[in-house]
C-alpha cells in the first residue's frame, strides 16, 4: 500500500448529506421529493465540474482528491473511477452523533462496487463522553478497520471532538477557548484510544489547530509506534480566513499532508446559484477558483518551509 505519511493529498469534500438537505435546500422533518433529490444531485455535479475545471487549469491530478457520497453522487463516483481521480466515499450514516454504518453489514458490497481510493468515516468522539457510547462506536469501527486492512484499502478517518457540556462550562461556555485550550489535547487522547482499540487509519482527517506545537503532537500520535499515517486538515465550514490560518500551520509540519475542505469552498457559490445570481458555469468557476486558492496557499507555504 502507498505510504501516505508524506504524499500530498488536497481534497475537495462534498459528501455532505443532512446539512445539504436541511441548510442548503431547507428540507426539514421529511425526506426530499424526487425533484428535490435531482436538485441535490445537480448541486453535487456542479461542485464536481468545479473540481475538474481546477484540475484543467492548475491543480496537479496526482495531489488532488474528491470526497462525495453514494446517495447523491453515485454518477460522480463512477466517473471519478473512470478518470483515474483519487476519490473517497463515506461509510457512515449522515447527521448522527453516534457512528453507525450507512448500509449496515452490507458496507463491503458498496466499497467493492465503486472501488474508492479511500474509504471515509466521520466519527464524533470525545474521550470524556459516555463510556458505553464510545465503546459501541469503537466496536463498529474495529470491524471496518479489520476489513480495510485485510483488503488493503486505505482508511480515511475524520475525527471530530465535540465539547461536552462540562468541558464547555469550565471554559465559560467559550467555543473559541475550547478550540485553542482543550481540543488539541483531547484530539490526541481520542486518537490514542482509537488506535489502542486496534483501529488503524491510513489518513487522519482532523480539525485544525492554532499552534505548531499542538500540530506536532497530533502527528506524533498518528505516527506512533512507526505507523505510516498521514494527517489532513478539515475545513469544518469555517471562514476562508480561519481555514487559511489552519493550512498555514499544517503546511509547516512534516506528516500533515494536506487538507479536505468543502463548505468553505462550495457553499456560497451554491447559495448564489440557488438564488439565480450565478449561472451554472459561473458557479463551477467560482468553486474551482477557491479550491485553486487553497491548493496554491498550501504549495506556497510548504515551499517556504521546505524549499
Amino acid at each position: 500500500m502507498t505510504d501516505w505519511s508524506e504524499k500530498d493529498l488536497l481534497i475537495l469534500a462534498f459528501d455532505h448529506r443532512a446539512s445539504f438537505i436541511e441548510k442548503l435546500f431547507g428540507i426539514k422533518g421529511r425526506l426530499p421529493t424526487i425533484e428535490e433529490k435531482e436538485n441535490i444531485r445537480e448541486a453535487k455535479q456542479i461542485i464536481f465540474e468545479g473540481f475538474k475545471l481546477a484540475l484543467q487549469e492548475k491543480v496537479p491530478k496526482e495531489i488532488a482528491g474528491l470526497l462525495v457520497d453514494e446517495e447523491f453522487g453515485s454518477d460522480i463516483l463512477r466517473e471519478a473511477q473512470k478518470q483515474g481521480f483519487q476519490f473517497a466515499m463515506p461509510a457512515e450514516k449522515s447527521g448522527q452523533d453516534e457512528f453507525d454504518f450507512e448500509y449496515d453489514t452490507q458496507f463491503s458490497k458498496h466499497i467493492q462496487e465503486f472501488e474508492p481510493t479511500f474509504l471515509k468515516v466521520l466519527v464524533r468522539y470525545n474521550p470524556e463522553s459516555e463510556t458505553t457510547l464510545n465503546e459501541r462506536q469503537l466496536q463498529r469501527l474495529k470491524e471496518l478497520s479489520d476489513y480495510l486492512l485485510e483488503n488493503q484499502r486505505p482508511f480515511l478517518f475524520e475525527l471530530i471532538v465535540p465539547a461536552t457540556p462540562t468541558q464547555l462550562a469550565k471554559l465559560d461556555g467559550s467555543k473559541e477557548k475550547y478550540d485553542t485550550q482543550l481540543r488539541p489535547q483531547l484530539m490526541v487522547e481520542s486518537m490514542k484510544q482509537i488506535q489502542n482499540h486496534g483501529i488503524e487509519p491510513t489518513i487522519w482527517k482532523l480539525e485544525g489547530v492554532e499552534k505548531p506545537e499542538a500540530a506536532k503532537k497530533v502527528v506524533a500520535q498518528a505516527q506512533s509506534n512507526n505507523r505510516k499515517a498521514g494527517v489532513i486538515t478539515l475545513g469544518r465550514g469555517e471562514s476562508k480566513e480561519k481555514v487559511q490560518e489552519w493550512l498555514k500551520v499544517g503546511a509547516t509540519i512534516p506528516g500533515i499532508i494536506g487538507f479536505a475542505v468543502g463548505r468553505t469552498i462550495f457553499w456560497e457559490p451554491l447559495v448564489e446559484y440557488r438564488n439565480k445570481t450565478l449561472n451554472r458555469k459561473q458557479t463551477a468557476e467560482k468553486i474551482a477558483q477557491t479550491y485553486i486558492e487553497f491548493v496554491e496557499l498550501w504549495q506556497t507555504q510548504k515551499k517556504s518551509e521546505h524549499p
